[in-house]
């Protein structure tokens, strides 16, 4: 394992747990079956901890997915190393 394998292990086990920690935004099934959600139309924003979470959950899931498309571009074979696979990296570490 490479040590970008270990960095991705640990995101994707932040990400899970954080989003076993957000809440139910509706009531669900149950909720249509006894008639409750009265207040469909409500709004209803995210405030305190709710929204730190949920913007944790944003961050660590946009990390996950550039780790995974570095992992991608690292994992290549070796022959195929190039001006490509070189030029491949620089534009994806610009973005940053």
């Amino acid at each position: 394992m490479q040590w970008y394998d270990y960095i991705f292990w640990v995101i994707a086990f932040i990400v899970i747990i954080l989003s076993l920690l957000q809440g139910g935004k509706s009531e669900g099934a149950s909720g249509a079956i006894t008639g409750g959600g009265l207040n469909v139309f409500v709004k209803t924003k995210e405030r305190g901890s709710e929204k730190i979470v949920s913007y944790l959950t944003l961050g660590f899931g946009i990390c996950f997915l550039f780790l995974a498309l570095v992992a991608t571009v690292m994992t290549e074979a070796p022959e195929e190393t190039t001006e490509e696979t070189t030029s491949a990296l620089r534009i994806l570490f610009s973005i940053l």
